[in-house]
């Protein structure tokens, strides 16, 4: 008994490896690129921490200590003096800053395999790390609660504004690659139709 041609095409495309992931277009090429240009910047950033220890140490020490802002006394109770505190602090920051970096370069490598959905997750977990860290932690924490911006020499709102504004962008471009239409093949379109099915509804 012989396969019509129907059935041998259906065939074909359920087992076709193109049907199994998204089209990579100038949307994905535009993630990608993005992926790997905050990837290689929070690599480099996280590397300089832990070759140069010390000189992020200082700052980090500064700006938990208050101890170059505006002094008031409603504000100093915030000030976190014990050195121990503020070393386990940038100890923590470093570990963040190295973790992201390795999550986005698995979202690199996801996004030269063509593997979108998968690259998709992996790239906006990783950006997802980065605004939190200086969303939250530089802008939020350090700038506000510690009063960052008062300080005129230990002050990295600037620095901290400029990744977050970069991951966000990355994260719109990133996410923006799920609203290809028939990105991703669905059973119910490349099969045929059955009792449970209805064709045309993704």
């Amino acid at each position: 008994m012989h396969a019509s041609p129907e059935h041998s095409r259906t065939r074909r495309e359920r087992t076709s490896p193109s049907t199994a992931r998204a089209p990579f277009g100038v949307r994905e090429a535009a993630a990608a690129v993005l992926t790997v240009t905050v990837a290689l910047y929070i690599a480099l950033v996280a590397f300089g921490n832990i070759t140069d220890f010390d000189t992020n140490r200082q700052f980090v020490r500064h700006v938990l200590a208050m101890d170059t802002t505006f002094r008031d006394e409603d504000l100093m109770w915030r000030a976190v003096t014990s050195r121990t505190w503020q070393d386990a602090a940038y100890v923590a920051i470093i570990v963040w800053e190295t973790a992201a970096a390795l999550v986005l370069i698995a979202g690199c490598w996801l996004w030269l395999r063509r593997d979108v959905p998968r690259a998709r997750r992996t790239s906006a977990a990783g950006l997802l790390m980065l605004l939190l860290l200086f969303g939250a932690g530089f802008m939020a924490v350090g700038g506000e609660w510690f009063a960052m911006w008062q300080s005129e020499k230990w002050n990295g709102l600037d620095a901290a504004i400029r990744i977050v504004v970069l991951s966000g962008v990355s994260l719109l471009t990133v996410l923006a690659t799920a609203d290809r239409p028939g990105g991703v093949a669905h059973p119910d379109r490349s099969g045929p139709s059955g009792p449970g099915t209805r064709p045309g509804v993704g």
